[in-house]
């Protein structure tokens, strides 16, 4: 006796199918992706809200401040050490000045500098500090 998936009542054979109909998934999928192109111009905008720089009553640590003036004049001094120090060098006496007011190896030096002087200038006297092994930094006007 033929079993029921080979012959049906009418006599001819059937096959089990193996095939999967893809054609109902690829139509959801394009009203899904039309869906979305509709609702993404909507959207709002991403926007980042950064963190701005404030005052804070902390007191900030102790650092060397090397002023690079008009004209290339070199002013040196202490902030935050409690004994408020100023020099101004010439600029072969950067290096044994700085290592001079420094209480400390850690102790961190920043550059400030005038804006109307090339930064080439700047970017020399920030050479220097580093060839010394010195944490540097450039000091920026804070806005407002």
């Amino acid at each position: 006796m033929p079993s029921n998936n080979q012959r049906s009542r009418s006599g001819r054979s059937r096959r089990m199918v193996n095939e999967i109909n893809v054609v109902p998934y690829i139509d959801v999928m394009l009203v899904l992706l039309v869906i979305f192109m509709v609702t993404a111009p909507m959207l709002p905008p991403g926007s980042v809200d950064l963190p701005t720089a404030g005052r804070s009553n902390t007191r900030t640590d102790a650092y060397l401040e090397v002023q690079v003036r008009e004209g290339g004049e070199l002013r040196v001094r202490t902030v935050n050490t409690g004994e408020s120090q100023s020099i101004e060098i010439r600029r072969s006496e950067l290096a044994a000045t700085v290592e001079s007011m420094r209480s400390s190896p850690e102790m961190p030096v920043a550059i400030s500098a005038d804006k109307s002087l090339p930064y080439e200038t700047v970017m020399d006297v920030l050479g220097e500090l580093q060839r010394m092994n010195v944490r540097t930094a450039l000091m920026v006007k804070p806005a407002g």
